[in-house]
């Protein structure tokens, strides 16, 4: 196979989503895609000038292998709310149309782990998840880019334990475990690197990833590192904020209580606290190393991202109005 012959026709589950939408605009800006959107019929998601849109009924499992059909790649990104069996309906219709790879909707934390996958109430659905592309006879390749920066850091108390607009902090234990962490413009160039390398027969080649997990991150950062930053881009500093403590393994259980009293957001604080154990956990990169390199990916400014997410914050970004 010539070192030139790369992904070429991609077809995308979430591409008017956040992450998904990322993913197509990385996409486009290398020209050498053409991109598939696979939409229901009411979506009222908008899509940008050269993206085809296919519409599907994931009911319908012939709608969606019509719109599969001839793809060579798809990534399937799905929101909070989606069906629980709508990744089973997308990769059985993609078997069936014989898309040779399939990057499922696992996008996270180390699922080589199997002690954390069994405690933090995510990773074992993604393991799961590519279980099943696997056995459908396509390949799979898993992004573990660790928790989405912007967003766990906007989003409020129960994630990375930030609420920016009270300028409280808990930090967890002593706020100086080390994770890896991913904006989603990173995890966006990283797809787009990786369907632009060739299919095979060369190094690097997309199916050194086959049935592999994809490591990257933005940065190998701790609590106390993101604070600090906070306060270069806000003019702040510790005495303008309140900063509390809670040991991690009493904030998973809180989190999990909470759970069983029907409070939603108990499953971010759960399962984020997880990763938190300092135990090094959410740090993969000196376990595994990363991919970044490789794709070619840029080294990013921290503060530069903890901006996006203090903007975020005031101009009242919520994904989850219903639930928060």
């Amino acid at each position: 196979m010539a070192a030139t012959n790369h992904i070429e026709r991609v077809a995308i589950v979430g591409a008017s989503g956040r992450i998904g939408g990322q993913f197509v605009e990385e996409l486009l800006k290398t020209g050498k895609h053409t991109i598939t959107a696979l939409v229901r019929p009411e979506s009222k998601g908008t899509l940008p000038a050269g993206v085809k849109a296919a519409q599907v009924n994931y009911d319908d499992e012939e709608s969606v292998v019509s719109a599969l059909r001839g793809q060579q790649f798809l990534i399937i990104t799905l929101a909070v709310r989606a069906p629980p069996d709508t990744h089973s309906k997308v990769v059985k219709a993609a078997a069936k149309a014989g898309v040779p790879y399939i990057m499922p909707n696992v996008y996270g934390t180390d699922i080589q782990n199997k002690k954390l996958a069994e405690e933090n109430l995510h990773s074992n659905s993604s393991i799961q998840r590519c279980a099943e592309v696997e056995s459908s006879g396509a390949s799979y390749i898993a992004m573990c880019c660790g928790f989405w920066y912007e967003w766990s850091l906007a989003l409020g108390e129960q994630w990375f334990g930030f609420s920016i607009k009270d300028r409280k902090v808990t930090f967890f234990d002593d706020g100086k475990t080390i994770i890896n962490t991913s904006t989603w413009n990173q995890c966006g160039r990283a797809v787009a690197a990786l369907l632009s390398l060739p299919e095979s027969d060369a190094s690097p080649a997309l199916s050194q990833w086959k049935n592999k997990p994809l490591y990257l991150s933005s940065f190998t950062i701790t609590q106390r590192d993101m604070l600090d930053s906070i306060h270069r881009v806000t003019g702040t500093s510790d005495k303008d904020w309140e900063i509390t403590h809670q040991p991690t393994a009493q904030r998973y259980q809180d989190g999990l209580d909470e759970m069983k009293k029907g409070i939603m957001t108990g499953f971010a604080k759960a399962m984020y606290s997880r990763n938190f154990y300092p135990n090094g956990d959410a740090e993969f990169e000196s376990k595994y190393g990363l991919a970044n390199g490789v794709l070619g990916l840029p080294k990013e400014d921290l503060d530069e991202a903890t901006k996006r997410a203090v903007e975020m914050v005031e101009s009242g970004w919520n994904p989850f109005p219903q639930e928060l």
